[in-house]
């Protein structure tokens, strides 16, 4: 394992700047996951770290030596790509070991590690088998298993959920958490999805335009966003933003305000009358999800969502009134878009 140190690191193609000048520092055995929408750099400072992308300006260290001039294979590193890139004329247990046949174990260790990684992933009953057997859960295991094999100073994951139906990306979400607490290894993870942060990461790193904007735990991000930005960004379904202004204590809805009142959908509740801010709207969707119902709006102020409980379905069409739960206001800069605090 290792600690990972991006310091002013910059990723330029042309006059083209991707990557301007970001700082962090990655602990021994963190999960760190940087999310951000297509284009903001995440992935190409991934494989910045990886080696994969030449390095334009500043200093990656990986443990306590400066690794910006090594190569990939130098830097006792494992990256698990979006496409799994698995072997199809390969059985599983040669895809897993791949990565050993270079290497100086003896055939007794190599074919040790195989078996110890089919039986953590799950894969011990299919190492005989060819990838087309396999399903893309299935797959994706087998590269995470070859990643695993070399037993890195750390993971690096791009992506590599994105290929795969609802159901199977929460399962292996749960399944690389739990490997990761099993292994400890220091481990970066890219991601869009923010749910996918949100359950995994130690700390999250929010990248936009090349920048990070704020990097924390997932509960520091939920509950104080730097910006409007991030308050959005994290969180689904996304923060609702109103127009608004304060004066003493109270806040109150206005076109022309100075402020951005957020408020989580989860946080606006629909058919009550009882809270600290109250909206009137036009019914014009309701999203039946099991124990709530998400409802969204038409008010004076623009569009918002919000949550019926108890299994609550309006009707589309129909008027209601929701009300804020205490305490659940983000005050937001109305210019700069800059996090004020909670109301």
């Amino acid at each position: 394992m290792a600690t990972i140190e991006l310091e002013k690191l910059v990723k330029r193609y042309g006059k083209v700047e991707a990557v301007k000048g970001i700082d962090l520092q990655i602990a021994d055995g963190e999960f760190v996951v940087f999310v951000g929408p297509s284009g903001c750099g995440k992935s190409t400072t991934l494989r910045m770290i990886a080696g994969l992308e030449e390095i334009s300006d500043g200093t990656l260290k990986i443990g306590p030596e400066v690794v910006n001039e090594r190569e990939p294979k130098q830097r006792n590193i494992a990256m698990v790509f979006q496409n799994y890139a698995i072997y199809p004329h390969m059985t599983v247990r040669q895809n897993i070991g791949f990565g050993l046949y270079t290497s100086k174990l003896s055939s007794e260790e190599k074919d040790k590690r195989i078996e110890e990684a089919g039986k953590i992933l799950g894969l011990s009953a299919l190492l005989d088998r060819r990838p087309a057997a396999l399903s893309g859960g299935q797959r994706q295991r087998v590269a995470i298993g070859r990643a695993m094999v070399r037993d890195p100073a750390a993971f690096l994951f791009d992506e590599p959920l994105s290929n795969l139906d609802a159901q199977l990306r929460a399962q292996m979400r749960i399944e690389i958490k739990r490997l990761h607490q099993r292994l400890k290894t220091t481990t970066v993870y890219v991601t869009h999805d923010q749910v996918e942060a949100m359950t995994m990461a130690d700390r999250i790193v929010v990248m936009k335009d090349g920048h990070i904007l704020q990097v924390g735990t997932p509960s520091e991000l939920y509950e104080s966003p730097v910006d409007v930005f991030t308050a959005r960004f994290i969180g689904s379904p996304s923060m609702n933003l109103i127009r608004g202004t304060q004066a003493s204590s109270r806040v109150e809805i206005g076109a022309g305000g100075n402020l951005l009142i957020g408020v989580r959908p989860h946080d606006l509740i629909a058919g009550s009358s009882e809270g600290g801010l109250r909206l009137t709207g036009t019914v014009t969707a309701v999203e039946p999800l099991g124990p709530e119902t998400l409802v969204h709006l038409d008010i004076a102020e623009g569009s918002v969502i919000a949550t019926a409980r108890d299994k609550i379905v309006p009707d589309v069409g129909s008027q209601l009134t929701c009300a804020t739960a205490a305490g659940s206001l983000y005050l937001f800069d109305g210019a700069t878009e800059t996090f004020q605090g909670r109301s």
